[in-house]
């Protein structure tokens, strides 16, 4: 059985189970124990909830290896039904325990919306600079497989034409430091980077400038007043001068971070591999 007691005796294989070190877990867990009593007490006294308080199975694992094994499903991704043999659970209890468990998880994490919310809050520019370092932050978007669907008008908006898959498309935005601070929900594959960006993109302080890719063409006309930075394109019949072939290089060094971002991202199988959730759209 995999439990927290075994795997953190072998740190290396705890961080590529889980994606966090020992130590970041065990901050992650005392934060999440400190909260856990006011957290089931508001669960089970909602209104909807027809039983009373005590009522219904106990969790079988503890706190911190209910948290372990939904960062392994995470991370690995693998089938309820294995995760569950991985835990000694049935596998219907392994979907339940995680479902319980998240809002728990994003409250003791900086999660994007929440980032987002006070960063919305930031007035005076030394706030600005504290959420927006230089006054900069970097956006793309990244695609992820799923499967075929059955229905023929998905099956059309979701396939994604560069990738030549059925796929659904976020946009992230994120910090100079790699921290996302937005991100947009799933949408569909044949969406255009920057229709996403159109229909969803986040409220920047003023003065803060986006640092976006050629997927991004028209921003500067349709939204002048972010002053986005963005790569000088090569139209026909003119070529790139110098001054804008070093532009589109420092720019291209500066927006790695988001590249980078999203790449330490698909290493959670989750997000890496393909999306088995149901499309709500």
């Amino acid at each position: 059985m995999l439990s927290y007691e075994r795997l953190s005796r072998k740190p290396k294989i705890f961080r590529s189970f889980t994606g966090l070190d020992v130590s970041k877990f065990d901050s992650v867990c005392e934060e999440m124990e400190s909260r856990y009593y006011d957290y089931e007490k508001k669960r089970l006294e909602r209104k909807e909830r027809e039983r009373d308080v005590g009522a219904g199975r106990p969790f079988k694992l503890s706190l911190e290896d209910r948290l372990l094994m939904l960062l392994v499903y995470y991370r690995l991704y693998v089938s309820s039904t294995l995760t569950g043999f991985l835990f000694d659970l049935d596998h219907s209890n392994v979907l339940r325990d995680i479902r319980y468990i998240e809002p728990l998880v994003k409250e003791c994490i900086p999660i994007p919306k929440k980032v987002y919310e006070r960063s919305k809050r930031a007035t005076t520019p030394e706030e600005v600079e504290e959420y927006f370092p230089g006054f900069l932050v970097f956006i793309d978007a990244t695609e992820q497989e799923i499967p075929r669907p059955k229905n023929s008008a998905k099956r059309k908006s979701h396939y994604s034409g560069k990738k030549r898959r059925h796929t659904v498309k976020t946009q992230r935005t994120v910090k100079e430091k790699g921290l996302i601070i937005h991100r947009t929900n799933h949408g569909r594959g044949r969406k255009h980077d920057y229709d996403v960006f159109k229909r969803s993109h986040p409220e920047l302080p003023q003065g803060v400038r986006p640092g976006v890719d050629l997927g991004y063409d028209g921003i500067q006309n349709d939204f002048p007043e972010l002053d986005a930075l963005i790569p000088f394109k090569r139209r026909r019949g003119r070529k790139l001068t110098a001054k804008e072939r070093v532009f589109n290089r420092k720019l291209a060094k500066a927006r790695v971070v988001v590249e980078h971002t999203i790449s330490r991202m698909k290493k959670f199988n989750i997000f890496g591999q393909e999306f088995r959730s149901g499309l709500r759209h």
